[in-house]
């Protein structure tokens, strides 16, 4: 069964996915919401590219989630080590603030993905309860049962 932190993770990957469509599509109507996509064509392709990702996670797949995890580290994570630097340097302000907190966000959600996958990839959602699935899912029972039905034919 997928643990609790996973199925958190999946929602997180969901959030952000959706933010960062609020963001582009925000960028593209010109409406300043605080946030600023890095390269709009790439932001796009990300997009477009995260939700097979995001979908094969969520069944575990650990390839799937490397390339998910890869895409989003070569987006965020050289405006994450620029951002910083320059916070570092004493160049502060409340975008520059915002674009490192995105970004940190864009580089943290992928690691736990990808340590969550790769912990836990044998393990996927059951449905199904332990109650019950020696009666409804035991083939040899219904087997032996017909075979007891067609011996035990009483006529009068």
């Amino acid at each position: 069964m997928i643990s609790f932190i996973s199925y958190l993770l999946t929602f997180l990957t969901i959030m952000f996915w959706g933010f960062r469509l609020v963001v582009a599509y925000c960028f593209s109507m010109e409406i300043d919401i605080g946030f600023v996509p890095l390269n709009m064509g790439i932001e796009i392709a990300l997009l477009f590219l995260s939700v097979p990702c995001i979908i094969l996670m969520i069944r575990r797949n650990l390839l799937a989630t490397f390339i998910y995890a890869m895409m989003y580290w070569l987006y965020f994570g050289s405006d994450l080590i620029f951002t910083i630097s320059s916070i570092l340097d004493g160049n502060t302000g409340v975008a520059m603030t915002s674009t490192a907190i995105a970004s940190f966000v864009g580089v943290g959600i992928p690691v736990f993905n990808l340590i969550d996958v790769y912990i836990n990839k044998n393990r996927v959602g059951k449905s199904g309860d332990k109650k019950t699935d020696w009666f409804y899912r035991n083939k040899a029972y219904d087997r032996e049962f017909d075979e007891r039905a067609d011996r035990n034919n009483y006529r009068t």
